[in-house]
C-alpha cells in the first residue's frame, strides 16, 4: 500500500512539473503567399518561353497551303498535258511502191519518180502514142496545164512498154503538148494494175487520176473530160 501511493505521489509531481515548464517556441510560419509568387515569378520564363517557341512550331503549318496549292497547279496542268498526249495525229498516207520507180522525161532526159512531186496536186494519165483518143484528151490536158500554176503537175505515162524516149520526144514534138512525157516500166505497170485495175491498161478509155497534195488519190476516172471535170477533181482533191 506503502509503495503504491509513494508512486502515485511521484506520478502526481511529475505531471506538476511538466506543466509548469515554458512552452517551446515554435517557428513563425513562412506567409503563405511569398512561395506563390516565387514559384508564379519562376513560373513567368517558361511561359514566355513557350509564348516565344510556340510560332515556330506553327510554321509548317503555314506552309501547308502553298504546298496545296502547288500540288494543286499540278493537278491542273496534267489534263492539258495528257490533253496533248491524246490528241489525235493524222498519219502520214503511205507512199506507194510504184511512185518510187524510177522514169527519165522523155524530153529532157532527167530521171525522176512520182514520189518527187509530193506535196503537189499530180494529174496522171496512161496513154500510148497510136491512141486517137488519148491525143484528144491529152490536148485537153495541156490547155489546163498552160493555165495552172507550178503547184499542179502533168504526167503522160505511156503503157507501151516497150517505147522509147526518143519515140516519146517525137510524139511531144508532133503535138505540141507540154507535159511530161515517160515510158512506164512492166513492175510499175502492173503495180499501177493491182491498186487501179486492168482498165488503167487500155489508152482508148483514156484513164487518169489524180494525186492529192497529201498524198491520196482519187479514183480512176475514164471517158472524155472537158477542163472544168478535171478543175472539180482538182478542187476536191484540195489542189
Amino acid at each position: 500500500m506503502i509503495h503504491r501511493r509513494l508512486t502515485l505521489i511521484l506520478l502526481v509531481l511529475a505531471l506538476m512539473l511538466s506543466a509548469c515548464a515554458p512552452s517551446p517556441e515554435v517557428a513563425p510560419a513562412a506567409p503563405t503567399g511569398a512561395p506563390t509568387q516565387a514559384a508564379e515569378a519562376e513560373a513567368m520564363p517558361a511561359t514566355e518561353v513557350i509564348a516565344t517557341e510556340a510560332p515556330a512550331a506553327e510554321a509548317p503549318a503555314a506552309e501547308a497551303p502553298v504546298a496545296d496549292a502547288m500540288e494543286t497547279m499540278g493537278d491542273a496542268s496534267q489534263p492539258a498535258a495528257d490533253a496533248g498526249a491524246d490528241a489525235p495525229v493524222a498519219a502520214a498516207v503511205p507512199v506507194p511502191a510504184w511512185q518510187t520507180i524510177a522514169l527519165t522525161d522523155a524530153v529532157t532526159g532527167d530521171e525522176f519518180t512520182v514520189a518527187d512531186f509530193a506535196g503537189k496536186t499530180i494529174f496522171v494519165e496512161p496513154f500510148a502514142t497510136w491512141c486517137s483518143n488519148c491525143r484528144r484528151q491529152l490536148g485537153t490536158v495541156d490547155g489546163l496545164r498552160a493555165q495552172s500554176g507550178d503547184d499542179v503537175v502533168f504526167l503522160a505515162l505511156s503503157v507501151e512498154t516497150n517505147v522509147g524516149n526518143e519515140a516519146l520526144a517525137n510524139y511531144a514534138a508532133q503535138t505540141g503538148y507540154g507535159l511530161t512525157f515517160a515510158a512506164m516500166p512492166p513492175e510499175m505497170l502492173q503495180l499501177l494494175v493491182d491498186a487501179y485495175g486492168q482498165s488503167i491498161t487500155n489508152p482508148p478509155a483514156t484513164p487518169h487520176f489524180v494525186i492529192a497534195p497529201d498524198g491520196t488519190s482519187s479514183e480512176l476516172f475514164t471517158g472524155f473530160q472537158s477542163a472544168a471535170d478535171i478543175q472539180a477533181i482538182f478542187a476536191a482533191a484540195g489542189g
